[in-house]
């Protein structure tokens, strides 16, 4: 019997965004683990980045947004501690 695990993305790999380019949803939530809801209600409020359409049916991020984002939360994280 063979047992092999799936490769994981490079994202999940090293949590952290690549450093061009654009993130769709599921990526962004494997790098910042919160539910969608909890998402889109930061998007909404402004405590996370706004998102750019790409198509009609198509919504990404930066990553350059996505990596200020995470750098911004360790800043605070570390100051609060």
């Amino acid at each position: 019997m063979k047992t092999s695990q799936q490769p994981q993305s490079a994202a999940a790999q090293n949590s952290s965004p690549p450093p061009i380019g654009f993130l769709r949803l599921p990526q962004v939530l494997e790098i910042f683990p919160v539910s969608k809801s909890a998402w889109w209600a930061g998007v909404k409020s402004g405590k996370y980045p706004k998102s750019v359409k790409l198509g009609c049916r198509t919504t990404a991020w930066s990553a350059e947004s996505i990596k200020a984002l995470i750098e911004r939360v360790a800043n605070d994280a570390g100051g609060a501690a």
